[in-house]
């Protein structure tokens, strides 16, 4: 009973741990620019044709959903208003968690689990060479970077589907659909759209690179910690999602009709 209770205990601990000792390194260690760069163009090269094959259906599934129970409550021509709070303050966030946890972290986890079977990480210790400071932070830096830019992509194009399928489909109003924008929707959804893209990239990354710092067994083993990186960063995510958007309920006063 004792080992299975440390062995509960220790991967959630190890992985808090290793939130502290990136966050750290962000402030006292030498920024690494070129690993930065590369790994941006990495995950923006793994992640953004996913981002445009999955914001489409998002914002066009809600704005129907959205559509249908407006027009059934006789408040059609907030269609649009409800479409874009519901893109802006959920869909594109939660979007961009499961792309980002899915393809970018998947991606770090995989490439820093061959580089502990292949024994570099082990080297660059002996070395004196910090594999923290040196590898994990400039991929969660480039993951959030990348994840606060699609965010800005989800939300257009999870709003251009919208309007398409209000407008064109369900034979909306156009004016209706943009006049009413601001009726429910304000910056500071805005603001926490991009608040949550850039904690759930931070850490999808981290979790990505705990388990690829982890891995072992061999190639089977580095596939293994690939899936429980991605499972593990789902449950956190939407774990996180619904704190931050209670809290912002309870700061931020909402608009009214």
């Amino acid at each position: 009973m004792a080992f299975s209770a440390v062995s509960v205990i220790r991967g959630p601990g190890e992985l808090t741990a290793m939130v502290v000792d990136v966050t750290k390194r962000v402030f006292t260690t030498p920024f690494q620019l070129r690993e930065f760069i590369e790994q941006a163009w990495f995950i923006t090269s793994v992640t953004l044709m996913p981002t445009i094959l999955v914001s489409v259906p998002f914002g066009a599934v809600i704005s129907l959903q959205v559509g249908n129970l407006t027009g059934q409550l006789g408040a059609q021509s907030f269609a649009g208003a409800s479409a874009v709070l519901a893109v802006v303050r959920e869909a594109a966030p939660i979007a961009a968690a499961l792309i980002i946890a899915g393809a970018a972290g998947s991606a770090i986890c995989s490439d820093l689990g061959a580089r502990k079977i292949r024994e570099e990480i082990d080297a660059m210790e002996v070395l004196g060479v910090d594999p923290i400071a040196r590898l994990v932070v400039p991929r969660v830096m480039a993951t959030v970077f990348v994840a606060v830019m699609i965010i800005g992509l989800v939300i257009s194009a999870g709003i251009g589907g919208g309007y398409f399928f209000t407008v064109i489909i369900q034979d909306g109003s156009a004016g209706a659909f943009l006049s009413s924008f601001t009726a429910l929707a304000s910056l500071p959804d805005l603001y926490i759209a991009i608040v949550k893209a850039a904690v759930f990239g931070y850490l999808a990354a981290i979790v990505g690179a705990y388990k690829g710092l982890n891995a072992g067994g061999g190639p089977s083993g580095v596939g293994h910690a690939v899936n429980e990186s991605v499972i593990v960063a789902f449950m956190l995510l939407f774990f996180l999602n619904a704190i931050i958007t209670a809290i912002y309920f309870q700061v931020v006063p909402q608009h009214g009709l």
